[in-house]
């Protein structure tokens, strides 16, 4: 059994593909699949299923793959014990952020941060929580930027900073009329939300939760997985929405008069660094949080007269 073999696997598992899995490995196909049967062969089992497309790992090959990842892992931290030792980062860092949050940290960080490590290739998702957390649990990437907690005993989570979520509303809204408000006067009736799968929808729910009676959603149900879309939903069709406290950098006078803040404690978001308990690339990632912290406001990086929402 060799690391090049466990690497080969751990391809194919990825990418469901020997072809593809070759190519990312750039070696030939018949290369790779060479040396995924010479491991099966020295396993005794077959590790996939190549008569399904795409490929599949067998029930055992299942259990395997997941301890090549913490093998492949465990083998990266020479590499890192050495990078440890040098002055300048180098490297690939593989991030992971949440739609909600990329679009206000990341355009005011990339530039400094590679500024700083030239030596480092930031690679960048922007995906849902919950594929966060599958890439991570897989070795996929090496951290992820989002809403914590998560409560996943297999990850550890950095708090970084603490959002504040405030109201955007339009001029029909009770809500205008009010000049801070308290979740208990949110009609859900007129309110527009992320849709599922996106953690700040649940934040936004259990803020709204509050109100003891309401009859439900807007009999007009929009879908969409952006906090941009819903300022301009409230913009050009009324209602009222919950935007985090970053957006507010980017609106006109204007629409600065539709926002509402909540009276203290006024309900925010935690938003971390989140990492496997065994990860690698510690100062890498220490640096990344670093750059956030230089970045956002300082009243942003205590909980304090806030209440975190839960996901």
């Amino acid at each position: 059994m060799t690391i090049t073999q466990l690497e080969y696997i751990v391809a194919v598992d990825t990418y469901r593909s020997f072809v593809i899995a070759a190519e990312k490995c750039f070696v030939t196909q018949p290369t790779l699949s060479m040396q995924v049967q010479k491991l099966e062969d020295t396993l005794g089992v077959k590790l996939f299923d190549r008569s399904k497309q795409p490929v599949t790992p067998t029930e055992i090959g299942i259990e395997i793959i997941t301890q090549a990842r913490i093998m492949l892992s465990e083998s990266e931290k020479i590499k890192e014990i050495i990078t440890d030792r040098q002055k300048e980062l180098s490297g690939e860092l593989r991030v992971g952020i949440i739609p909600t949050v990329s679009p206000y940290i990341l355009p005011k960080i990339i530039r400094g941060f590679i500024e700083k490590y030239p030596q480092v290739k930031l690679i960048v998702w922007e995906q849902t929580t919950e594929d966060i957390i599958q890439q991570l649990k897989l070795g996929k990437i090496d951290c992820g930027i989002m809403s914590t907690p998560l409560h996943e005993s297999s990850l550890t989570e950095i708090p970084v900073f603490y959002e504040n979520f405030v109201a955007y509303v339009s001029k029909n809204s009770k809500l205008s009329k009010k000049k801070n408000i308290n979740p208990e006067d949110i009609d859900m009736e007129e309110i527009w939300v992320l849709n599922e799968g996106h953690c700040m929808r649940e934040q936004v729910l259990n803020i709204c939760q509050r109100r003891k009676s309401t009859k439900g959603f807007l009999h007009f149900e929009y879908n969409t997985g952006s906090v941009e879309t819903l300022k301009r939903m409230v913009d050009q069709n009324n209602g009222a929405t919950i935007l985090p406290e970053l957006a507010l950098a980017e609106l006109t006078d204007k629409q600065l008069d539709k926002v509402r803040y909540f009276k203290s404690p006024e309900p925010a978001r935690e938003v971390s660094i989140v990492i496997q308990r065994n990860f690698l690339k510690r100062r890498m990632i220490e640096a990344l949080k670093n750059e956030i912290l230089e970045f956002v406001p300082k009243r942003m990086k205590s909980k304090r007269k806030k209440e975190v929402m839960d996901i």
